[in-house]
């Protein structure tokens, strides 16, 4: 049986691929660090070459992965570090409200005082109000012009 041309360079062909694949499959191996003991001693030294080629070229691809990762955060931390200072000082504008308007003393809202009393910081000021047990409660000026205190005002119990 004769092979046609065609055929002669398909089967050629095959036995190229195939011993390729078969080099590879022992490049690969070798790689591995698997059935070296038939290398001779300038196949080793090329096998050595090549790995530290690729090792080098590995260390390299980790080191410019780890320092694009360094630059994403320090921007982050830039970002981070400017939203920080900027709520900082939203805060401190919230608080350059006169700080009587935020937390007002018992003087400042005119408790305390008698109209003859001298200011001073006393510990206790005797209040001018109705010794009533209603907070919150705002009764209607009028009626309290008018009708005075009340012993309706006061709580059982605290009356001899």
């Amino acid at each position: 049986m004769q092979l046609s041309g065609s055929e002669l360079s398909s089967q050629q062909e095959y036995l190229k691929l195939k011993a390729r694949y078969e080099a590879l499959q022992r490049s690969q191996r070798n790689l591995m660090g698997e059935d070296l003991g038939p290398l001779s001693s300038k196949e080793l030294e090329s096998l050595e070459r090549q790995l530290d080629s690729s090792l080098k070229q590995i260390r390299s691809t980790r080191t410019q992965f780890m320092l694009d990762q360094l630059s994403d955060l320090q921007r982050k931390e830039h970002l981070l570090s400017e939203a920080n200072r900027s709520l900082r000082q939203r805060q401190l504008e919230g608080y350059q409200i006169n700080p009587l308007q935020l937390n007002p003393g018992v003087e400042d809202m005119g408790y305390g005082r008698h109209p003859g009393q001298a200011q001073g910081d006393a510990l206790f000021q005797p209040l001018e109000c109705e010794p009533t047990l209603q907070i919150g409660y705002q009764p209607d000026p009028v009626s309290v012009v008018t009708a005075g205190p009340s012993m309706s005002n006061y709580m059982a119990g605290w009356l001899p």
